[in-house]
């Protein structure tokens, strides 16, 4: 783009609208699919707050001596900003049930676990500066679009090597966090310049079933608002984080990439995560649940009556990594959350796939574990297909059933999730982390449906303190 004579590099474009954004740029639209996100992971911070290691880590940033800047979600000691971004994140990212897909042009998406990040990090800095809700959902809408725009123009795989929540997350998050410090386009700059060199994340996290599948997007959070207040007190760094001839797009994007989305309509519309999450589970998983949810809520079968299942997938689901033989492991939290034959287990046992099964004694529950070893995956849809599952059980008395999902629920664009859905995600969080009473519980829903009226956004993150 050319500006005043003057050739403005990608980076200059997005600091440009950024700096120049304010409350009046965004959509009816953008600000209730906000407001959605919002609620939805205040109550999966809620459910993963004692999740496994999320104790710890809350420990250990305290030990290293903190000034009480934002709250720590749902514990008693408030700790420095980038801290709290870092351990309400970690505490989002435990069941893998925070809303996930980057939209992109055409109301298509992409592998992405975007709020993640983003949510976590507006709240701890709209906090610390006890900024209006309006300036909160602004700097929110802004980095979200960000970073939806670099998972379209990325040509990201899920498949490949990096691990994206702490790509495009942390430069999403250090959109936020610069824009609720009110920075400069010079200093944005900077930011975004800081923040790439501490990119990164690997997929093995996830192919080993690790806790530490949940850091990179922990770490974009921290990161992020560590580069902002670093760049407001006159840090430098490369001029083009973005479009850099060793930039964003050139270290960790490949053949598939197509940088010229990201400034693509800038301004006129905005992206973020289009699917709000029905399950606690991989959203590759996802196809098979439903399909066993379409068998199970028409037929009502007894689950020790089932002879057999067989769940169809394509080639390269079955043969990744939620199609591993099913094994409880180290971490039963993690491979429960990455297990195509377990998660379809759990539909079929309970009706429903969340936290409560995402254990060890949940998963040695004897009933449970017979149903699992009639489980199957067999890669027979076509290679082409995506986010599709079908489903064939077989009773002891010979009956068959079948179900095939073509559109995974929780798609705004196509296979939403009602309010009333999303309001009893909630609520059952809430009741299973008992850190709410519902009277409380009641108050953050209607705050949350007038964040735009806030004077200070503690009005809000009062009730998670």
């Amino acid at each position: 783009m050319t500006e005043g004579g003057f050739t403005m590099s990608m980076t200059d474009e997005v600091c440009s609208h950024v700096v120049a954004a304010d409350f009046s740029t965004l959509d009816d639209f953008t600000i209730t699919r906000v407001k959605t996100r919002v609620l939805d992971s205040i109550g999966v911070i809620a459910a993963g707050v004692h999740a496994p290691m999320c104790d710890e880590l809350y420990d250990l940033l305290l030990s290293y001596g903190t000034t009480p800047q934002s709250s720590a979600f749902f514990r008693k000691k408030a700790i420095d900003t980038p801290s709290a971004a870092m351990i309400n994140s970690f505490s989002m990212r435990s069941y893998d049930f925070e809303a996930i897909e980057a939209e992109n042009p055409g109301k298509k998406s992409s592998a992405a676990h975007i709020s993640g990040t983003t949510v976590p990090t507006a709240l701890a800095c709209a906090e610390r500066a006890k900024a209006s809700g309006r300036d909160f959902i602004t700097a929110l809408a802004l980095g979200d679009d960000i970073a939806a725009r670099l998972g379209a123009a990325s040509g990201f795989d899920v498949y490949g090597g990096w691990d994206n929540t702490n790509t495009i997350n942390g430069l999403g998050a250090t959109v936020i966090a610069g824009k609720l410090a009110k920075l400069s386009e010079v200093q944005l700059n900077n930011a975004l310049g800081i923040d790439l060199n501490m990119l990164g994340g690997s997929m093995d996290n996830i192919n080993f079933k690790t806790l530490s599948f949940k850091l990179p997007m922990a770490l974009a959070s921290r990161n992020a608002i560590f580069s902002a207040d670093f760049a407001a007190r006159g840090m430098t760094a490369t001029h083009d984080a973005f479009g850099g001839k060793k930039g964003y797009f050139f270290l960790f994007c490949g053949d598939a990439q197509k940088p010229e989305i990201l400034c693509q309509d800038l301004g006129k519309v905005f992206y973020g995560d289009v699917v709000i999450k029905p399950w606690s589970a991989c959203r590759a998983t996802h196809p098979s649940i439903d399909a066993c949810m379409q068998i199970v809520e028409a037929h009502d079968i007894d689950p020790e009556a089932v002879e057999k299942v067989v769940i169809h997938a394509t080639p390269r689901t079955a043969a990744g990594f939620v199609g591993q033989p099913w094994e409880i492991g180290e971490e039963p939290q993690v491979s429960g959350a990455f297990s195509i034959i377990y998660t379809a287990a759990v539909a079929i046992a309970t009706k429903a796939v969340r936290p409560e099964s995402m254990n060890r004694e949940a998963m040695e529950d004897p009933a449970l574990k017979r149903l699992i070893d009639k489980i199957e995956i067999a890669p027979t849809l076509a290679p082409d297909e995506y986010q599709t599952a079908e489903v064939d059980i077989v009773m002891a008395d010979g009956t068959q059933y079948h179900a095939r999902c073509d559109v995974p629920k929780g798609d705004i664009y196509k296979s939403a999730m009602t309010d009333e859905e999303v309001l009893d995600k909630f609520y059952k969080n809430i009741e299973f982390s008992q850190t709410l009473s519902r009277e409380d519980a009641d108050r953050v829903v209607e705050t949350v449906a007038r964040l735009e009226e806030l004077d200070d956004i503690t009005e809000l993150t009062k009730f998670m303190q």
